[in-house]
């Protein structure tokens, strides 16, 4: 599945100018199309690219899809979405047909190398991230033979089609797992660091209307601090609060 083909037509509307949709489009357009080579490269390692006249049309084959994509987007992005989710979803029941017929068969083949190493032991970042309808981290897929390999595979296809189906959708915006996830975690950061500072900020407030005041601060007894005991004594840090000081 060539998504590469939208993010080079997604970079040509951007460049002339006609459409500008934002990074993050293109970031899952990518994550989408590593996915789908390690898919080949499963497919690979398991025997599918022995024969020459295979490898010749798989090859011709995709040089075709890339630019019917091309075109197809050319006249209308939806028109090529829908294209692309039709063929996913004809992927997804092609996968499940074929887990159901094999199940038996499969369960006792062990996985192939490549397929741990992408779903198992690899950086999942990239797993994550063409996945828009889920959280990061939300999916982890169990491998133990070859059934969990195609299981996986047909649940990508599945994610690909609930993607490719909201770029369709215009009220809609895609946004990248990943960024979405670090987003969040840093408006919480902010948010915690923007606490203590208001905290810190209406605490020195105090402290200078009762020095302005020159009547003491009551958290130290009542007694007056005079400007230069107050410099020497004030303590910067904790300015000098006790835990049993309650304000109105």
């Amino acid at each position: 599945m060539p998504y590469f083909s939208y993010i080079s037509m997604l970079h040509l509307y951007e460049t002339l100018g006609w459409w500008t949709i934002g990074t993050d489009v293109r970031r899952v357009h990518f994550a989408e199309e590593w996915n789908e080579l390690h898919h080949l490269q499963i497919m690979e390692s398991l025997g599918g690219d022995a024969r020459w006249l295979d490898r010749f049309l798989a090859r011709h084959s995709a040089i075709l899809y890339y630019w019917v994509l091309n075109v197809f987007f050319l006249v209308s992005p939806r028109l090529a979405y829908n294209f692309s989710e039709l063929i996913e979803s004809h992927a997804v029941d092609t996968y499940s047909q074929f887990l159901e017929e094999n199940e038996e068969l499969l369960k006792k083949l062990p996985a192939p190398r490549v397929a741990l190493d992408y779903y198992v032991m690899g950086d999942l970042y990239m797993f994550d991230e063409f996945q828009t309808s889920r959280p990061v981290r939300s999916r982890r897929p169990l491998i133990r033979s070859l059934y969990d390999v195609f299981s996986a595979i047909r649940d990508d296809e599945s994610e690909h089609v609930k993607t490719i189906n909201a770029c369709q959708v215009s009220e809609e915006k895609i946004i990248s797992p990943n960024a979405a996830a670090a987003n969040a975690g840093w408006a919480e950061q902010v948010e915690e660091e923007d606490e203590e500072k208001m905290e810190r900020r209406l605490r020195e407030d105090w402290v200078r209307e009762y020095d302005a005041l020159g009547v003491g601060r009551p958290w130290d007894g009542g007694e007056e601090v005079g400007a230069e005991e107050g410099e020497e004594g004030e303590d910067h840090d904790g300015l000098g609060w006790s835990e049993e000081v309650e304000f109105p």
